[in-house]
């Protein structure tokens, strides 16, 4: 395997109580990373929970003029990133020691220009819980359509591809709809059906409010064009694999 360099993107905001976890695990990945942390104006001690990383030039932090949200701010990121793969973690999650590295020898193995992984649901507090979500190991754009498979905190993808699909439409969700503009065009992405993501459960992230997550997924189907004949029948495969996803 090529010894690449990955640029991981994190977005924060009013994250001082976590972050410090998410970058730790970040920089316990064996392999060179550049760290670009976008704060989008957060008004509690962001920069003071990093102080451990203060002199880490492998560490850089953008803080945004304006409050732009969760999509704006990751764009920031990969359009400051140096390196050919980005690698998106939200600020209040955490990576297995091996996951880049699994990740970039499956995208070279394959030519991939997307790889996601499995991951473990933790509580709030940080406790494991030991429940996994997993993932099928190639991820179709007709599989996508019936129900998001692809966290986006386990994402690394291709920097270019990354710079001509941007995040947008923060107000549903906004990777969703970039995984399915790719996989339009690229036709799958490749996945590691092995829990390397420890995904955070916030009760007021924006996917905490299962009615309110189910809402911007109609609008998701709506947004990439679908009518609504279809977007309802998409809707319902959504509805069917969710439940399957947390209750089996």
């Amino acid at each position: 395997m090529t010894g690449e360099k990955v640029s991981v993107i994190i977005p924060a905001y009013n994250s001082s109580r976590t972050i410090y976890s998410a970058v730790d695990s970040v920089m316990k990945q064996g392999i060179p990373v550049e760290v670009i942390i976008v704060d989008d104006c957060s008004t509690d001690d962001l920069i003071g929970a990093l102080d451990g990383y203060a002199e880490d030039d492998r560490v850089n932090i953008i803080r945004n003029e304006k409050n732009m949200g969760v999509a704006a701010s990751r764009n920031r990121g990969v359009a400051a990133a140096t390196c050919r793969y980005v690698a998106f973690i939200d600020s209040d999650d955490q990576w297995q020691p091996d996951k880049l590295v699994k990740q970039l020898k499956l995208m070279e193995q394959t030519g991939a220009v997307l790889c996601s992984t499995a991951r473990e649901l933790v509580n709030e507090d940080g406790s494991r819980t030991g429940k996994v979500i997993g993932v099928p190991e190639k991820v179709t754009y007709k599989m996508l359509l019936r129900g998001n498979v692809i966290n986006c905190s386990s994402v690394v993808m291709d920097r270019q591809v990354a710079l001509r699909y941007p995040m947008g439409n923060d107000d549903i969700h906004e990777d969703y709809i970039c995984w399915l503009q790719i996989l339009k065009e690229y036709g799958s992405s490749v996945a590691i059906n092995e829990p390397l993501l420890l995904y955070r459960q916030m009760r007021n992230s924006k996917s905490g409010s299962k009615l309110s997550s189910a809402k911007k997924t109609f609008a998701v189907y709506r947004k990439v064009g679908y009518g609504v004949t279809r977007s309802c029948f998409y809707f319902m495969c959504y509805a069917v694999n969710g439940v399957v996803k947390y209750l089996f």
